[in-house]
């Protein structure tokens, strides 16, 4: 196993270019743990709170899932706080051979990938209206990253890393928020191009303010900005989450892929 990637790991990630859109790009930059043969297996961590990748085939052999699994267990990943990003398939081996070891891994979330190669305008128009997010927001842009990331419960950080990361997004210029007819912002929304993707997240309306089409249109919104711009747009949603879900589909986005994260 290597412990770089190169344009051979980018080529077999294109075939699972929708589930695997983060992992193609967190390969791109410096990671706490990289392993590849190229062909079959990528293991891939960056550091704490984020999930372990994990890439296989469909077709992945029995051999190949205990490798893997080996691979996890050898490098101290498979200990309490870590989480893991795989298919199906690998997941139901990884719960039966961890309890073999007297350790529990279990299914938190179903996850959906979904790209909108052609927008579609919402039916219910929202009050207020989109606005680009620029320095003097950074107070309130950091408060929606904090809100989200503990709504979701995924890939908490400090405040300070938040007001990083958004200080990056405004300079971009990809984060956004919508502002409603009283001049309150009630729902964010942010997309990070790789290649020729762009990936739509961030999406979180204040709780007092939901069902009132706002994520709707916001969402729509970026994704035609994002279109524009010469992306395709994709998002990965919590499958269980069936109103978000239905939402995005009636705004153009096709389901693509399935995955899952163990904890």
């Amino acid at each position: 196993m290597d412990n770089f990637a190169d344009e051979r790991d980018f080529k077999i990630l294109e075939e699972d270019k929708h589930t695997f859109f983060v992992l193609r790009r967190i390969i791109a930059g410096e990671c706490k743990l990289l392993l590849t043969d190229h062909e079959r297996l990528i293991i891939c961590h960056t550091n704490n709170p984020f999930p372990v990748w994990i890439w296989t085939p469909d077709d992945v052999l029995k051999e190949e899932k205990e490798r893997a699994y080996a691979l996890v267990k050898e490098n101290g990943l498979l200990t309490e706080g870590h989480t893991f990003n795989m298919k199906y398939n690998l997941a139901d081996y990884f719960i039966v051979r961890a309890s073999e070891d007297a350790k529990t891994l279990s299914l938190s979330t179903n996850m959906f990938a979904y790209d909108c190669p052609n927008p579609i305008e919402p039916d219910t128009r929202a009050d207020g209206e989109l606005h680009r997010c620029v320095a003097e927001d950074i107070d309130e842009v950091v408060e929606f990253m904090d809100l989200f990331h503990k709504e979701t419960g995924i890939d908490q950080e400090s405040l300070e890393a938040y007001r990083h990361k958004g200080e990056g997004a405004i300079r971009y210029g990809s984060l956004f928020l919508w502002e409603n007819a009283e001049g309150r912002n009630v729902s964010s929304c942010n997309f990070r191009p790789n290649g020729d993707m762009a990936s739509v997240g961030l999406v979180y309306t204040r709780k007092e303010y939901r069902r009132k089409h706002y994520a709707e249109n916001l969402v729509y919104q970026v994704t035609k900005i994002a279109k524009d711009a010469g992306f395709v747009p994709m998002l990965y949603t919590d499958a269980d989450y069936v109103a978000s879900n239905a939402c995005y589909e009636k705004i153009g986005y096709i389901l693509r892929g399935k995955l899952c994260t163990l904890g």
